[in-house]
């Protein structure tokens, strides 16, 4: 079976820029209707323009991390294309990277909320329209959720709190959804320019790499082929699965 999602609706946050939009693209590319959301505006309507314009895909500028702005997205989702079967949590936040002992609390606090509180709050609020369309929800978490990384202690900790919240959804959303995570390894975004010096992000490249079995880092597309496959018919016998698409950083 391919990976169509022909007459299908989706959105996805963060979805103006790096993995957000390519994911947002391979799904349209598959016969979706796209609704991409975050927080600026303009690579929101970039990333509109890119898939067609209007008829093919609607931005809705949003914080997910504010539940009047989580209700409203779903809302004017519903406006734009009728209804809701799938939904792709990709928006995130890197707030604090360095020693446990020097997060702040602040941080600690904004990485909860963003990583986890928002992706699962949207995602319970989403299933009364997912579950007559027997939809599917795909969560994009990270490699460093799944092994301890030095500096990455509430990065990692709050994508591991997603992780098993989401795994938790799988069996109380079943059968009439379906729910899965995508760990990826180290990928090529904008995302380093955030919280890493330009001589900070060429080291963290190198290091990736040189790290990475398959000798390279991800693109934003590797990513968002495997959502394309998560959210299709083809998975359709899949369900509470974390799938870790890091050219086999984690196997070391």
């Amino acid at each position: 079976m391919s990976a169509r999602l022909d007459g299908k609706v989706a959105l996805v946050t963060g979805g103006g820029t790096g993995i957000g939009r390519a994911i947002a693209s391979a799904l349209a590319e598959a016969g979706a209707r796209v609704v991409v959301a975050g927080r600026r505006e303009e690579p929101l309507r970039a990333t509109v323009s890119a898939l067609g314009g209007r008829k093919h895909a609607h931005a809705v500028t949003a914080d997910v991390s504010r539940p009047a702005d989580r209700e409203r997205l779903l809302a004017e989702t519903v406006d734009a294309f009728g209804g809701l079967d799938v939904l792709v949590n990709n928006a995130g936040t890197v707030a604090s990277v360095g020693p446990l002992a020097e997060v702040t609390e602040d941080d600690w606090n904004r990485m909860l909320s963003v990583n986890v509180t928002a992706p699962v709050f949207l995602a319970r609020a989403a299933l009364p329209l997912l579950r007559p369309r027997r939809g599917s929800i795909l969560n994009i978490s990270t490699g460093a959720s799944l092994k301890p990384v030095p500096g990455f202690a509430a990065y990692g900790a709050s994508k591991a709190a997603l992780n098993y919240a989401c795994q938790v959804l799988a069996l109380e959303a079943a059968p009439d959804v379906r729910v899965n995570i995508i760990c990826p390894g180290g990928v090529d975004t904008p995302i380093y320019g955030t919280f890493l010096s330009p001589d900070q992000i060429e080291s963290t490249h190198q290091f990736f790499r040189e790290s990475t079995p398959l000798g390279r880092m991800g693109k934003p597309t590797d990513v968002a082929e495997a959502a394309l496959f998560l959210t299709s018919e083809a998975a359709a016998w899949i369900t509470g699965t974390t799938l870790v698409v890091d050219g086999g950083l984690n196997l070391g």
